[in-house]
């Protein structure tokens, strides 16, 4: 029997995780049934956990891929930038990354084994956040008269409220100018005055 190569395996993981995203967005984690991600993925339930233990394993697979997209788009440019992503569906699945974040946010409340497991994954992107915060300030561009855990949890808290936005169905087109504010408000502002005025 031949083997299947590396790329080969690679490129079915690829199209499970990109067809089982749609689904869970879709219908949730809990209508995702076996059936529809069969159909989400063109795969049999055969070839699916043959890469993925089970349905959670899946997901967290799926929730970590789209953490570790976030955290390399946060170390180039910062989180806003996954906000305006957001907002302009300039991401490669920005609707289906949605569904995946709000999923996540669901199981985190109702599912205590779910919340230990991701626990172990869930650091990426608050890292991430805080390294490139600590090179800001390092370069003079970030404000220091706050600590940076402080701007890293400011950060993260209105990408939840973005999140929540969104996932209510409301309008984001006008939302560019309050992301401009935020990410002005953990610039740091030099005087304009001898006097030390702002």
């Amino acid at each position: 029997m031949p083997r299947v190569s590396q790329d080969h395996l690679d490129a079915r993981r690829r199209q499970i995780l990109d067809g089982s995203r749609v689904c869970f967005a879709r219908y949730g984690y809990e209508a995702a049934t076996v059936r529809r991600l069969e159909e989400a993925t063109g795969l049999s339930r055969g070839a699916i956990f043959h890469h993925f233990r089970d349905k959670e394993s899946l997901f967290l697979a799926l929730a970590e891929d789209d953490a570790v997209r976030m955290a390399d788009v946060v170390a180039e440019q910062g989180l806003v930038q996954v906000m305006r992503d957001l907002l302009t569906n300039r991401s490669e699945h920005p609707a289906d990354w949605l569904g995946t974040r709000l999923e996540v946010s669901r199981r985190l409340r109702t599912d205590p084994e779910f919340r230990a497991r991701w626990a172990e994954r869930s650091q990426q992107l608050t890292t991430a956040t805080r390294r490139r915060l600590l090179r800001q300030r390092d370069a003079g561009i970030l404000r220091d008269d706050v600590d940076v855990d402080v701007l890293t949890a400011y950060l993260e808290l209105v990408l939840e409220g973005l999140v929540s936005h969104l996932a209510m169905g409301q309008p984001g087109d006008d939302l560019g100018p309050v992301l401009d504010l935020v990410e002005e408000s953990v610039r740091r502002h030099r005087a304009h005055a001898a006097g030390g005025t702002r």
